[in-house]
């Protein structure tokens, strides 16, 4: 009766999601992002300047509107080349191939910022699941499941002593058509705070690659995630 319960709650569909993400990708992936960063800076020294943010980032758009070109989500990302493949054998497929996207990606003072970056793909499913009448799942519903998948993963990866150091997750609420680079400066924000988070933030300089104005994800009080932002973005 629980598990019936739940099901037609839907409470176990993000935690599900969050649990496979990690454990058939990000487990196998991350521990090998900051090698594929190594080598890449040994072949192009001036790109990769920044060590800390040698790390896969994570796009986690709560609409769960995921762009598989994100050259197209936002003109200043650019695609630059792709990391060293990992090659596996997995469930069954000979020679499975993962691999990271590496961008270059442009702030307002045209300075250009470098990171891997990609979104998470779970998050396609439950974009999915909402415009499908099988699984009747509604815009309240979707956004509740990402929320939750967002704080479920972020758990996940806490505990995980492998992944250490190896990701950053960017949790966000989009702007909508009137703010048409707002990924580009959520990215660029996490980017900054990268470099610079060896000091205190809120007595450091502010960066000019963002906006002025307090970017939050205006979620309900009684299931708000680990703040993202401790200074006054």
């Amino acid at each position: 009766e629980i598990s019936e319960m739940s099901e037609r709650s839907k409470q176990n569909v993000a935690h599900g999601l969050a649990w496979s993400y990690y454990i058939g990708y990000l487990k196998i992936v991350l521990p090998r992002v900051k090698t594929s960063m190594e080598e890449f800076s040994r072949a192009n020294p001036n790109v990769l300047t920044c060590r800390d943010t040698w790390k896969l980032h994570i796009l986690i758009p709560l609409s769960c509107d995921v762009c598989d070109d994100l050259e197209k989500a936002d003109s200043n990302i650019k695609y630059v080349t792709d990391l060293t493949e990992t090659t596996l054998t997995r469930a069954g497929t000979k020679r499975r191939v993962y691999k990271h996207s590496l961008y270059s990606i442009r702030d307002k003072d045209n300075k250009l910022w470098h990171c891997a970056v990609e979104y998470a793909t779970p998050l396609q499913a439950l974009h999915a699941m909402s415009q499908d009448e099988c699984a009747a799942l509604s815009r309240e519903e979707r956004l509740e499941q990402a929320k939750l998948f967002y704080r479920t993963l972020e758990e996940i990866l806490k505990g995980s002593k492998e992944c250490a150091g190896t990701y950053r997750l960017i949790a966000y609420e989009e702007q909508g058509e009137a703010e048409p680079h707002s990924l580009c400066r959520e990215i660029l924000w996490h980017l900054w705070q990268q470099c610079h988070e060896e000091y205190p933030v809120q007595e450091g300089p502010q960066p000019s690659t963002l906006c002025s104005e307090e970017l939050s994800l205006q979620l309900s009080q009684s299931d708000l995630p680990q703040p993202l932002r401790s200074d006054g973005f």
